[in-house]
């Protein structure tokens, strides 16, 4: 339990040796359309990682991008065409598209004269990474801006960093994770036609909406807009905020599973679910309006709906298959019911989550514009494993978002290599942030 300290280094000073457009290895001649599920369609946004990799002499940067080059071609002449392709409004529809024209996905190679080591802790979310990521594409005349950039950036010391851009409309955690998978697959280059890790499921109208759309359940977590200009999910505005990370430990997360042990049967108290009820309650206490006792908070967090459809959804499903689930209580509740009745609310957010609820939210967005509302989201990333994934070059020894701070975006990611402990990122204005801190280590030791 504790905080992490910010690293002296912030300015890695990259220097670009290489920047351009990868195309399919055979060109595209029918440029077909990728449905978008109305999940999909609300993360129209970009998400970056970061893979770092440790120093192997028979894959210097050279070799690496070499091989990231040609396993990646491969993908976009099969299963993963669409990553070559562009966002597009179907004016017949009017609904979003990926269309699948090859115009290509970026790729970039750069190094730094620093060494991994001067990096510091990697757990910290250093501002730098922002650096080994390719922020959009500049050199191109038409203004595309590719839904996928990778670039593959050395240190002085050998070791690599892997930074991947996509849109959030191309994969969720999991099935970013599977393409990780047989991107390293197709890295290993033993021969032109080496077999994926894992098929992927391209068919996104499993979650299409129902025909007419039923919304069987009302869904106080979602944002129905009525204004002419769309919205992105959690806009964020201009503040100044203070940062923090904050760290459970494994016996941090036992203690607060053992405070849980008066839940009911049905409850599941999961490390997910009492982390998330904990953090709950210290952001809705830490707020300036939480003086009104009776203001009702609303937590969200992503629930993973392959298996709790019917049928449920090949684990291989390409796409984004979660939803927002929910949990309300007022201030006064949250800050004198005693800590089992919070995570009993947090494990029924997501024991809601049927299919029938799942498909009642799909249609919702047939019939309404908007997006996920809450007072927070927790974003996690914590068990998604991406480091697990083996490359030629070795597996990574740490991979991680790339983190923008915002107030009503609460990350959870690891806090180390195969640690059972998790790190806690908050961004709050001054004031709320050390109220947040002092209710985070007073709820741990009550």
């Amino acid at each position: 339990m504790g905080t992490l300290h910010q690293p002296s280094i912030q300015d890695l000073n990259v220097k670009i040796h290489y920047s351009n457009l990868l195309l399919p290895i055979q060109e595209t001649h029918e440029h077909e359309s990728m449905f978008l599920s109305n999940i999909d369609k609300v993360l129209n946004f970009t998400v970056q990682t970061v893979h770092f990799f440790p120093a192997n002499p028979e894959f210097p940067r050279e070799v690496v991008a070499a091989r990231l080059k040609k396993a990646i071609q491969k993908l976009m002449q099969g299963p993963y065409d669409f990553l070559a392709g562009k966002l597009n409004l179907n004016q017949q529809t009017g609904r979003l598209e990926i269309e699948c024209n090859g115009c290509g996905v970026g790729f970039v190679e750069a190094s730094t004269e620093f060494t991994l080591e001067e990096m510091g802790d990697l757990v910290y979310p250093n501002p730098a990474y922002r650096e080994l990521i390719t922020q959009s594409w500049d050199n191109n005349q038409d203004q595309y801006q590719p839904l996928c950039i990778f670039q593959v950036t050395s240190f002085e010391c050998g070791s690599l960093v892997l930074g991947i851009s996509t849109n959030h409309a191309l994969f969720d955690g999991l099935s970013f994770k599977i393409f990780l998978k047989n991107l390293a697959s197709q890295a290993f280059d033993h021969h032109d036609h080496t077999p994926l890790a894992i098929n992927p499921c391209n068919n996104r109208r499993l979650l299409a909406s129902r025909s007419p759309p039923q919304v069987t359940f009302p869904h106080p977590e979602m944002l129905h807009l009525t204004g002419e200009h769309e919205h992105p999910v959690f806009s964020s505005e201009d503040e100044d905020l203070d940062f923090k990370i904050f760290n459970l430990s494994p016996s941090s997360i036992s203690y607060l599973k053992q405070k849980a042990k008066h839940c009911n049967k049905t409850t599941k108290i999961t490390s997910f679910n009492v982390v998330t009820a904990h953090i709950w309650r210290c952001k809705a206490l830490s707020s300036p309006s939480q003086s009104n006792r009776d203001r009702v908070s609303t937590i969200l967090y992503a629930v993973d709906i392959r298996s709790r459809l019917n049928p449920p959804l090949p684990h291989s499903y390409c796409g984004n298959a979660v939803l927002s689930a929910y949990a309300s209580a007022r201030c006064m509740e949250l800050e004198e019911e005693p800590f089992w009745k919070l995570v009993a609310m947090v494990s029924d957010g997501v024991a809601r989550m049927t299919d029938e609820y799942a498909r009642s939210a799909i249609d919702w967005g047939d019939i309404h514009r908007g997006f996920p509302h809450g007072e927070v989201l927790i974003s996690s990333w914590w068990r998604l494993g991406f480091d697990e994934v083996m490359y030629p070059w070795g597996k990574p020894v740490y991979s991680c978002p790339v983190v923008y701070h915002r107030k009503d975006i609460i990350l959870l990611f690891p806090d180390a290599k195969g640690g059972r402990g998790v790190n806690v990122s908050v961004a709050l204005p001054a004031k709320e942030l050390q109220i947040f801190e002092q209710l985070f280590y007073k709820y741990l030791s009550a």
